[in-house]
């Protein structure tokens, strides 16, 4: 069996152990309105939300040219404008808040545009939503907080309609009516049959997990991902294979010679990559 045979017997495999804190999995299911809109009323239940629009999975955003891009796990709007990015995160890189400024200004730019008014942003509040595997703050507390308030009176808000909400599926710590209790045990797998909710994301996943469209897409987009990966390998050791051959005094018509039989790769990509080695 080749490499690329087996890789997608392991797909297989995979598509079949998907849980809720796979992204793709996560977006599929948020897909149906019916859940992602019981999902947010329950993690903000005092905006009173009665209504979402088309809730976008995957919904990439994207800052000046020169910035780097965002990719929302989940991105909606309610009836009253404000904005919901929501996303499921597995692993602690330890740069969590840095990644919430960035994601909250990216938002931004996707909301005003050119000539606009910087009055149009109190127009669309935005309410970033982090469900994480991981207790980053370490408190144990199920869900975390943040606006921006004054450091002498924290009493006194900026109220720039901003808010971050980090949810932490490790929590010991319960407060208040926490309705999320069920989802956040059904991230790490144990299922609460007794909430509505879970039993809905569980009846979706089923659903989702036996559609062959479905199915399909995910294959298709791990194949992609796999051959992306694999391109960008190959292009790291044509720049390391030419930058030795210029070290040991290799005319450009040597290298591209080398390269090119090597690499099997045309001279003009090799001509190309040595112009920007050379930049």
């Amino acid at each position: 069996m080749d490499s690329r045979a087996q890789y997608l017997k392991q797909l297989e495999q995979q598509w079949k152990n998907l849980t809720i804190t796979n992204d793709i999995m996560f977006g599929m299911v948020m897909e149906n309105q019916k859940i992602c809109l019981e999902l947010i009323q329950r993690s903000l239940p005092e905006l009173n939300i009665k209504s979402i629009s088309k809730v976008i999975p995957q919904r990439q955003i994207s800052g000046p040219i020169s910035s780097r891009t965002i990719r929302v796990d989940i991105f909606v709007r309610d009836d009253q404008q404000r904005t919901f990015a929501i996303e499921i995160q597995v692993a602690n890189r330890h740069n969590l808040p840095f990644r919430l400024r960035y994601y909250q200004q990216q938002i931004d730019f996707d909301i005003l545009n050119v000539g606009d008014s910087y009055e149009k942003l109190s127009d669309y509040p935005t309410y970033v939503i982090m469900f994480c595997d991981f207790d980053y703050f370490g408190l144990g507390w199920s869900k975390y907080e943040f606006e921006n308030c004054c450091i002498n009176n924290p009493e006194l808000k900026l109220n720039d309609r901003r808010r971050i909400v980090i949810f932490n599926a490790k929590a010991t710590k319960f407060h208040g009516n926490m309705r999320l209790k069920g989802f956040l045990q059904l991230m790490e797998n144990v299922v609460e049959e007794k909430d509505q909710l879970v039993r809905d994301i569980q009846a979706e996943m089923k659903r989702i997990r036996e559609d062959p469209i479905r199915r399909h897409g995910f294959m298709k987009y791990e194949l992609d991902l796999m051959d992306a990966r694999s391109e960008g390998h190959k292009e790291g050791q044509v720049e390391g294979a030419i930058q030795t051959l210029q070290r040991l005094g290799y005319s450009q018509a040597q290298i591209t010679t080398e390269v090119g039989k090597t690499y099997g790769i045309s001279k003009a990509k090799i001509i190309d990559l040595m112009d920007e080695l050379g930049k």
